[in-house]
């Protein structure tokens, strides 16, 4: 069983920037796949970012070039860096956690909104 927890959502002003953390109850392995999603009222949970097993990573096109994700296993730990915020960026962000053989692992999510 694995627990994950977010932190760092808050207010902000359209420009502005947030770094999200997500705290696993243990380590991280490198065979995880780690990741950001959110969900704004009225619609879908959406994948903003991930890092899968083979270490690539993925963005939504609406976030590329502003957000990076990035991981510290050792740590137990994914962080989402996020700039050049966006009213549209508002929304509730949950971390995700797949692990091989036992699946899926989310978090309680961690409110962001972006003021103008």
């Amino acid at each position: 069983q694995v627990q994950l927890v977010e932190s760092g959502g808050g207010l902000v002003q359209a420009g502005g920037s947030l770094r999200l953390s997500c705290a696993a109850s243990g380590r991280i392995f490198s065979t995880d796949t780690v990741g950001w999603y959110r969900q704004a009222p009225g619609k879908q949970r959406e994948l903003v970012a991930e890092i899968p097993r083979g270490g690539r990573t993925n963005y939504a096109d609406s976030v590329k070039g502003r957000f990076t994700i990035s991981r510290d296993n050792a740590k137990g730990t994914v962080y989402l860096q996020m700039n050049s915020l966006k009213l549209e960026d508002t929304a509730v962000y949950y971390c995700k956690l797949y692990r091989v053989n036992m699946g899926d692992y989310w978090g309680q999510g961690t409110q962001v909104t972006v003021s103008s």
